[in-house]
């Protein structure tokens, strides 16, 4: 099964948390944030403002930085992947 955006939204999967510090030190799983930088999977058309369709700015492969808590977390054929609107990206990661 495919997942097609609709409108103006992002379809992006949670790239890994660093497991262990900068020192070296090895955090658990309850001790780990919530990674905040994703992977573009797939973008929807844009959204229509004042008739006209304004396209996303976002392409699929963009690494991405977005809000600790936006998005709705999806799981489909036993992967995880969060749909959030193009405005809770933050910025891209180059």
């Amino acid at each position: 099964m495919t997942i097609k955006p609709l409108s103006d939204r992002v379809v992006i999967k949670m790239l890994e948390a660093e497991e262990t510090t900068k020192g070296g030190i090895i955090l658990t799983s309850a001790a780990q944030e919530k990674p905040q930088v994703a992977e573009v999977v797939a973008v929807g058309p844009g959204k229509t403002v004042d008739g006209k369709l304004v396209p996303v700015q976002i392409k699929v492969g963009d690494k991405v930085l977005m809000s600790k808590y936006s998005g709705t977390e999806v799981k489909v054929d036993g992967e995880e992947y969060t749909i959030l609107r193009e405005e809770d990206i933050l910025a891209v990661v180059e």
